[in-house]
């Protein structure tokens, strides 16, 4: 049995969120959760951040329904594109 990490960091590579599951899990099925689990404390009193202001990820995340959440909730992103779907 295998386990895979999936991490949501800041650029100083201080982790954001981690969601555990099964070694055989893929990737992408993971981005909404990942990015569901932030929480970022304020300084002051208030609720925490949620919302990062962009993601960068790899090519793995490039589908339609990963870049449709992320317009919905506002939140810029740094995605290459695969070649095969930039030809459609």
């Amino acid at each position: 049995m295998t386990t895979k990490l999936h991490l949501a960091c800041e650029q100083g590579q201080k982790p954001l969120a981690i969601v555990l599951t099964a070694g055989q899990r893929g990737d992408s099925p993971q981005f909404v959760p990942v990015l569901a689990a932030i929480r970022v404390p304020r300084l002051a009193t208030g609720r925490p951040r949620t919302r990062p202001d962009r993601v960068l990820a790899d090519k793995a995340y490039t589908s339609k329904a990963n870049r449709s959440y992320l317009r919905r909730r506002g939140i810029a992103a740094t995605i290459p594109s695969k070649t095969d779907q930039d030809a459609r």
